[in-house]
């Protein structure tokens, strides 16, 4: 009787279950570290200071000093000749690569000078 009890409540619940062979282990090792609407700010190498929005943002555990970037948005600030420039930049990707302060946009990159100077290419590295 307390066998029928049992298997009458397991048959009248849904039960879910995925099998381990339709769970994509790369994927959750790869996204282990993602977030959304992420900002970075700091300094360069000479003071200069420099900000970096992006709609997603991860890290992966085999590269912990990579930070990939999706829907990038950010300003850098430089003295040219003294003065300063800033400069908005915007890409598809890129990555920070925290170790060596570089930041690598790709895909429909476009900067625009405070001096009226505009870049359009495919990819452009800045070393922060």
């Amino acid at each position: 009787m307390v066998a029928a009890l049992v298997a009458g409540a397991l048959f009248t619940h849904q039960l879910l279950w995925t099998p381990i062979s339709a769970v994509n282990m790369k994927d959750i090792a790869t996204n282990q570290f993602k977030m959304t609407d992420a900002s970075f700010s700091g300094v360069d190498r000479d003071g200069n200071p420099f900000q970096i929005r992006a709609e997603t943002a991860r890290q992966e555990y085999d590269q912990p000093d990579i930070i990939y970037l999706d829907s990038i948005r950010g300003n850098i600030t430089r003295k040219v000749d003294g003065k300063p420039q800033k400069n908005d930049v915007s890409a598809r990707q890129g990555k920070y690569d925290i170790k060596a302060k570089r930041v690598t946009l790709t895909g429909n990159v476009r900067m625009d000078s405070s001096t009226g100077d505009k870049v359009i290419t495919d990819e452009m590295v800045i070393k922060l």
